[in-house]
């Protein structure tokens, strides 16, 4: 069995892709996204963080988080947050999201074998993909990538037309204008996002 190591670095800021089980198309859903919400308020309270960067894509999240100071555990704020989603899954909320229990049945059925024994459920991916930023030009490139993901992925024409992300933020303080992206992909180098 393999052994996963993490590269731990307090205080640093790292990108993150996290995985919905089967890459179920549910992260979107309005209710989903409050209960993502509010776990991430929660997880927060307990273990800072700062988000630079978000994304929310039906079957998948890319974030950057910047660790306090003297902390670099981002492993356990990534299984409380997940916990925190999973405890409010419930067969109710999942019945409001399109498609219904039916479509999402997986999200509420009793986890089997080893997710039975470590209490999870079958929501998410068990891993996550994480990435230490190296420098301000890596983080740059982190955050273009990030905010044009909708595009890639055929969701939208331009990032602004996705509200799921930390875009409009950007463009709020200037960052990015408008119309970033709108023409044509972003100059990312290749290993972005898929180191």
């Amino acid at each position: 069995m393999p052994e996963y190591r993490r590269l731990i670095h307090p205080g640093g800021a790292f990108f993150f892709t996290l995985t919905a089980f089967r890459r179920a198309p549910w992260l979107c859903e309005p209710e989903a996204l409050k209960l993502m919400r509010k776990a991430i308020q929660k997880v927060r309270r307990e273990r800072p963080f700062r988000i630079d960067a978000w994304v929310t894509l039906p079957e998948h999240i890319h974030c950057i988080w910047t660790l306090p100071e003297g902390e670099g555990d981002y492993s356990e704020r990534w299984r409380l947050l997940k916990r925190a989603v999973s405890a409010e899954l419930t067969p109710d909320v999942v019945a409001g999201f399109q498609g219904g229990a039916r479509r999402y049945r997986h999200l509420i059925a009793p986890p089997l074998g080893s997710r039975k024994k470590r209490g999870e459920r079958l929501i998410w991916q068990r891993r996550f993909w994480e990435h230490m930023i190296r420098d301000d030009r890596d983080y740059a490139y982190h955050c273009d990538y990030i905010h044009y993901n909708p595009v890639k992925h055929g969701h939208v024409a331009a990032p602004v037309d996705w509200p799921w992300s930390s875009f409009h933020r950007y463009v709020r303080q200037g960052i990015y204008p408008p119309d970033w992206a709108a023409d044509g992909p972003p100059d990312i180098p290749d290993d972005i996002g898929h180191e």
